[in-house]
């Protein structure tokens, strides 16, 4: 309508003018120019009192095909399609219980471990109650409700922040006395000096993920180093801002180990394209492999990054999640100090974050990054996009540094955050031993040891026609299994192909958060499903 609207005006203003300018013999130009705008003029006057030149309900102002192509590149499988069919069973099983062979949903798909029944640390709380709420600090009860350690913490925090407010606007790279308590819990960590002017306070670590990449990514020529399989976060940024993954594979048969010779080939391949790689993405413990690296294989990687001119970034954000005693958690900053190389060798980016370890506070988004190893005029461009969105919120700002600066020996709240943590961390580690034991009996299916973070990633060896049968239905095969164990069980896992994996291979991941008097049942559904699905599919 509106275009049908468009070209008759415009005719008719055309005729019109066009007339008045030929000025034809016998006859005067007015004639035919009034004659033509009376005409236009019945022709709007016409018109429905609804009808709009600057609308037209059949094309709408935005659609899929008009969005920017760079978000429907973009994909997360960790809240994919999946987890969108067990919300809708979730609901249908509120509404008509006992419809499905299950009585509850079992959420195996992401890191949230308080969703999942884990209780967040006391300490931490109670810090964190008596800073939104400061006017109870001087009332004679909080003595006997709060330990007399986190009312204190609770003031020196007070005493750091502008008007002592938590509601207020922060510094844009976080509360400077917040900073100074995690450069201090860095340092006290890895041994080395670490400067607060390097922490930026972020809302998890996921912004401080999608900062880089802004800051490194210029177009699709410029590519990012990540691990496959990797956590769809770095997938999805480097699609949202333009730019190129390149995959290095880990070595399952290793279990899941970092070859520096992969890292050449991919890089060497990259190149030949016409690809500059600018970063390498390190996560450690992995997510979604479970694997520690050893500090000898990290002193590789600094060397590589260090040879090739590349930003290495560290996503660190399960470093209190290590179950095996033969391996232990070293930073990559700390590893790179020890080789000799300083603030100025090398550019390192750590992530850290609240949502992990045994604290496990997803929902209060607090995580930091430190920046080192940047010029001061790229430091300022990182200022700049952190200024953008003023600050990260102020509760998260204080678990970080509470993360960083727990009760000591001697604190009133010692013994209990201690018993806290300890309980928390040994259950993941019996979690995980169980599960992955589980997961070795089923058939065709195959798991490295958990040696860290959250997760299992086992190997899935599918018979043909259940590979071609998800074929014929268009769905990846470990996604066709993960759909066929979610209806079947309540337990909800992710597909492998949501996080890359070496092409033919099927995997999903499965979280060790569900509390662990829950997990013998998770075991035995999945190995009784997993016989009758092996069953039916069978060569």
């Amino acid at each position: 309508m509106r275009r049908l609207i468009a070209q008759t005006t415009k005719s008719l203003i055309t005729n019109a003018t066009t007339t008045s300018r030929l000025n034809l013999p016998h006859q005067p130009s007015s004639h035919y120019y009034n004659n033509n705008i009376s005409r236009l003029a019945r022709f709007l006057t016409s018109l429905p009192s609804n009808t709009s030149m600057a609308s037209d309900k059949s094309t709408p102002p935005l659609t899929v095909d008009s969005i920017n192509p760079k978000v429907l590149k973009c994909e997360y499988a960790v809240r994919g399609e999946i987890v969108s069919l067990a919300q809708n069973l979730q609901q249908d099983l509120q509404a008509n219980p006992g419809s499905h062979p299950f009585e509850e949903i079992l959420y195996c798909n992401i890191g949230n471990p308080q969703s999942l029944g884990q209780q967040p640390i006391t300490f931490f709380r109670e810090v964190l109650a008596l800073c939104d709420h400061p006017s109870i600090l001087d009332k004679s009860e909080t003595q006997g409700l709060f330990s007399a350690d986190s009312i204190e913490r609770a003031w020196q925090i007070l005493d750091q922040i502008p008007g002592s407010a938590t509601g207020a606007y922060s510094h844009s790279q976080g509360v400077k006395g917040l900073r100074d308590t995690i450069a201090a819990g860095i340092e006290a960590r890895d041994g080395f000096p670490a400067d607060p002017n390097d922490i930026f306070l972020t809302d998890g670590a996921s912004p401080g993920v999608h900062m880089m990449m802004q800051l490194l990514i210029r177009s699709e020529n410029d590519g990012i180093f990540c691990p496959i399989p990797q956590y769809p976060l770095y997938s999805a940024s480097i699609a949202l801002h333009g730019g190129t993954l390149v995959p290095y594979y880990l070595d399952e048969a290793t279990g899941w180990g970092l070859e520096i010779s992969e890292l050449k080939k991919q890089l060497e391949t990259a190149r030949q394209k016409g690809i500059t790689v600018r970063a390498l993405a390190v996560i450690n413990p992995g997510n979604p492999t479970g694997q520690v690296l050893a500090e000898e294989n990290q002193r590789e990687i600094v060397e590589f990054c260090k040879k090739e001119g590349l930003v290495l970034l560290a996503d660190e954000v399960y470093q209190e999640n290590v179950y095996v005693p033969e391996k232990q958690f070293h930073s990559f900053k700390k590893v790179a100090r020890s080789m000799g190389y300083g603030d100025k060798d090398i550019p390192l980016v750590s992530f850290q974050s609240v949502s992990k370890g045994y604290y496990g506070e997803c929902g209060k988004r607090g995580g930091y990054m430190e920046v080192t190893g940047f010029s001061p005029e790229v430091r300022e461009q990182i200022y700049k996009v952190a200024s953008v969105n003023l600050c990260s919120n102020i509760s998260g700002q204080i678990l970080a540094s509470l993360v960083m600066s727990p009760p000591k020996v001697g604190d009133e709240s010692y013994e209990s955050y201690f018993a806290e943590k300890d309980g928390i961390l040994q259950s993941l580690a019996r979690r995980a031993k169980i599960l992955e034991d589980g997961l070795n009996k089923l058939e065709g299916v195959t798991c490295n040891k958990a040696e860290g973070a959250m997760y299992l990633f086992p190997r899935i060896r599918l018979p043909n026609k259940a590979i071609k049968e998800a074929e014929s239905l268009k769905k990846a095969p470990d996604a066709y299994y993960a759909a066929r164990l979610l209806n079947a069980t309540g337990i909800v896992v992710v597909p492998g192909s949501g996080f890359g994996q070496v092409p033919g291979t099927w995997h999903f991941r499965c979280t060790i958060l569900p509390q662990e008097e829950k997990i013998p049942a998770i075991v035995s559904r999945l190995t009784e499903f997993h016989q009758k699905f092996m069953d039916e599919f069978r060569d």
